[in-house]
């Protein structure tokens, strides 16, 4: 008889494998996959979106979904804990624990920090690859969860040491790090990361709703820079309440309101549903909007909010022609055309030919070249001590 946790695990890695999922230049990653299995991090107690919300799955009561969640897919994470009907923690999708683990570049003997220990099973492989002569220490905010992962990795008989505390302050007790990485998503970077992190070391983080970037710390101490290096997007931390664009949908944003506008629009709008580099840019030049796509035999059509008060719907007629309504105190579909024009006039760069500058005083999103691309600057002011 077929076990189904050794098939589900074969399923998954030939589907990591097929699509290039497993880094080449960190063949590592692959190897502390199959020491330290997915499975044996995820807690007793999954949640499953049931079409309506969110609903318990226990391993000893549903072994079989348990096993599914698990193990889904390359690009699907196990959510692992729900407050007040939003996930607030997860076991990450295993293409992007893969694809971060390569970004983050770590080697034998290096001291690395974690923040946000979720589920115990990141910085599992992290210590797998830095050995006995390296050292992990992971942050995590809830002393629960902090207390669960520090009991799973002990049983996987694996060294690290997990802590409770403010990950955005870092662990200064045992600085420097030659790596840090962050399993959460942050609008702007706590300098604390920075400042704990060795002059030469890599520092990887989500960034927002834009995916995660790595950065290197100058010599000096006083900047980093990097590249982005993936899309998806990650829970924020715990004491940041979720961008109010993806709580709320569409329909509730608009709550049946008439539009306040209404025009033709002079453009194709397909590339909306099609291009991914410019719906990179769009997410960019407007953080807090939302854009939903789907196609009908007519063409593409649009729906677009900001989680507050504003929307706006685009929809193709049976003459090829698009059409626009706009409600709330912003003209979205106005704004994502300004926006959309901008990123055409500068060459319509990439998503992969984007960086990021942080320094003390000042965080911001660059275009192709970190001197003289076009900027984004990263909200709020940055203090020198997070």
């Amino acid at each position: 008889m077929t076990d189904p946790l050794a098939e589900r695990r074969r399923i998954l890695d030939e589907a990591m494998r097929t699509r290039g999922a497993w880094p080449q230049d960190a063949p590592w990653v692959r190897d502390a996959f199959d020491a330290l299995p997915r499975h044996a991090f995820a807690p007793d107690r999954l949640w499953d979106w049931d079409g309506t919300g969110y609903v318990p799955v226990d391993r000893g009561a549903a072994p079989t979904r348990w096993v599914e969640l698990v193990y889904a897919g390359p690009d699907n994470a196990a959510v692992t804990e729900v407050t007040d009907g939003i996930p607030s923690s997860s076991l990450s999708a295993p293409a992007v624990v893969a694809t971060m683990l390569d970004s983050l570049d770590v080697e034998p003997g290096h001291r690395v920090l974690e923040l946000g220990t979720g589920t115990g099973w990141n910085a599992a492989l992290i210590a797998h690859r830095v050995g006995a002569s390296g050292r992990v220490t992971s942050v995590e905010a809830s002393p629960e969860l902090a207390d669960a992962a520090a009991g799973r990795l002990e049983c996987a008989g694996v060294r690290v040491d997990v802590v409770v505390g403010d990950g955005n302050l870092g662990r200064p007790a045992t600085a420097p790090y030659d790596r840090v990485i962050a399993a959460y998503a942050v609008d702007r970077v706590p300098w604390a990361w920075i400042d704990q992190t060795a002059p030469g070391g890599d520092l990887v983080f989500p960034l927002g709703r834009m995916g995660h970037f790595a950065v290197t710390i100058a010599d000096d101490h006083r900047s980093a820079r990097g590249w982005m290096h993936g899309l998806a997007q990650f829970m924020n931390a715990r004491d940041t309440p979720a961008p109010a664009a993806t709580v709320r949908s569409y329909t509730q944003v608009r709550a049946g309101r008439p539009p306040d506008d209404k025009r033709a629009v002079d453009r194709d709008i397909t590339p909306l549903h099609t291009d991914v580099n410019l719906l990179w840019a769009l997410r960019m030049a407007l953080p807090d909007v939302v854009y939903t796509t789907d196609t009908d035999r007519d063409g593409v059509n649009a729906w677009i909010h900001d989680g507050t008060s504003s929307w706006a719907v685009v929809t193709t007629g049976p003459d090829g022609g698009a059409r626009t309504e706009q409600g709330g105190p912003r003209r979205l579909f106005d704004a994502l055309e300004t926006a959309w024009d901008a990123w055409t006039a500068h060459g319509g760069i990439s998503r992969w030919d984007h960086g990021v500058t942080l320094t003390e005083h000042e965080q911001y999103v660059w275009e192709g070249d970190p001197d003289t691309g076009r900027r984004f600057h990263l909200p709020g002011p940055v203090s020198a001590h997070a």
